[in-house]
């Protein structure tokens, strides 16, 4: 039946190119950052946009907090009979593209070369929200499906998604489903048909080194002033060892990654590793252990003096921002905790240090043996020509997997779409390669198709 559903499903897929090209043109056309506030005219037209999408094939879209400045909206139809019930989701929110000089074009005008789409937001995450589309539009042009369907598209994922974590604590009952297709990672490459089980949680760590009342002229007391600058950098290189390993007190840093493992020379490919430039760990150490099944902490800030000012003086203070990342198995809050104990551990010469954590998320993962994933998988396959699934963990986190299991802790939840490698989301450059939306959709299309109880 689904080889049957897939034939049917690809032509008209296909047949939408010029259409989920459209799509995706006007809505990466609206910067569309949550919390900016000269960006809210372009959240707002991206909502906007988003909603009467949604309406055109054929759902009632209902918004929610729509006095926030990142509306929500949920799309849906009513299952027929004892039909199960299926939630999709995506985002429409994005991250800031950054540094113009570094696009090779428009961040905001979708421009084709050679056979991929870039803009910012073509894959995480509006190329999901049209790949939602050109599904619906298949399921309605095939006769429709007696599954419930509940579309449900944020608008501030990127900056945490608390107006939907608000809201899934005060009315849980709005994200019933049987099933829930999380549409925010993607495969492990072009045309690999991919299944995310695992998430790493994490936290933010704000880290603050004093160690004098003000600057000091470094030729008058250089030498033996402390350095509030050279202590942060010490006492951040302490979670390091001499391979570039993660190290933290207290703290278990060897797990392996019991999946697909992640080929090296293809992870310095992915993440744009410069020529020479070693990957972290050693030869015993595959880059899938290092960014699905360990802890990792990233220095994502960092401030003292600026290059351009600076003069001939002993800094008095330094900080940095860390990214922590916890993988499944492990306590989020634990392992913050874990990390401020190091941190007041190896501070060094008794410098002065102020730790603060916050946006805490505990890490997630998923089974894929229920019915429904099973038979998800079976479409998933079926689009890319029963090509053998591959299973990844990722190194990011979605906090709204863990929030919906505990509301609706009966459903089954999985995790794909169209971010492949190349997509090099968050980035200049972002891209998407239009023949994983096309065949994303199919696989979509022919599960809800499909599926029944």
């Amino acid at each position: 039946m689904t080889t049957e559903t897939i034939a049917k499903v690809r032509p008209i897929v296909t047949g939408q190119r010029d259409r989920i090209f459209t799509d995706l043109k006007e809505i990466t056309s609206f910067n569309s950052v949550q919390g900016v506030p000269e960006l809210v005219e372009e959240h707002a037209h991206a909502a906007a946009w988003v909603k009467a999408a949604f309406e055109s094939v054929g759902l009632t879209v209902t918004t929610y907090q729509e006095d926030t400045p990142a509306p929500l909206f949920i799309a849906s139809k009513p299952a027929k009979g004892d039909a199960p019930t299926v939630l999709l989701y995506c985002h429409y929110d994005v991250v800031l593209a950054g540094d113009p000089s570094k696009w090779d074009s428009d961040p905001f005008t979708l421009t084709e070369r050679n056979g991929r789409w870039y803009a910012r937001g073509a894959a995480d995450c509006k190329g999901n929200v049209v790949m939602h589309l050109a599904a619906l539009r298949a399921v309605n042009e095939l006769g429709g499906t007696d599954l419930g369907i509940k579309v449900l598209i944020e608008g501030s994922e990127e900056q945490g998604g608390a107006e939907l974590s608000e809201l899934i604590k005060a009315r849980p009952e709005l994200f019933a489903a049987d099933v829930i297709l999380i549409a925010d990672t993607g495969n492990a490459a072009v045309g690999e048909p991919t299944l995310t089980t695992s998430l790493r949680g994490g936290a933010q760590i704000t880290v603050q080194v004093d160690t004098l009342q003000n600057p000091v002229h470094s030729g008058s007391f250089g030498g033996a002033a402390p350095d509030a600058t050279a202590a942060l950098i010490r006492l951040i290189d302490s979670f390091r060892d001499e391979h570039g390993r993660v190290q933290i007190d207290g703290v278990d840093v060897d797990q392996k990654w019991s999946g697909a493992q992640y080929d090296p020379e293809t992870f310095r490919k992915d993440a744009g590793v410069l020529d020479g430039v070693e990957i972290m760990g050693t030869s015993a150490d595959n880059p899938a252990d290092m960014v699905w099944a360990r802890p990792a902490i990233t220095v994502t800030g960092f401030t003292s003096t600026p290059v351009s000012e600076a003069v001939n003086a002993v800094p008095a203070t330094a900080s940095a921002k860390l990214n922590l990342r916890v993988p499944p198995g492990m306590d989020a809050s634990e392992v913050a905790a874990a990390v401020t104990k190091h941190l007041r551990s190896h501070v060094p010469w008794n410098a002065r240090l102020s730790v603060q954590v916050s946006d805490v998320n505990n890490p997630f993962s998923s089974n894929i043996e229920g019915p429904a994933v099973t038979t998800f998988i079976q479409c998933l396959r079926g689009a890319y020509d029963n090509k053998e699934l591959t299973l990844v963990g990722a190194g990011g986190s979605i906090p709204l997997c863990a929030e919906l299991i505990d509301a609706v802790p009966s459903a089954e939840l999985t995790l794909f779409g169209v971010e492949e490698p190349q997509t090099t989301i968050h980035s200049a450059n972002e891209s998407v390669d239009p023949t994983e939306i096309e065949n994303i959709a199919i696989a979509e299309a022919a599960f809800l198709l499909t599926y029944h109880s």
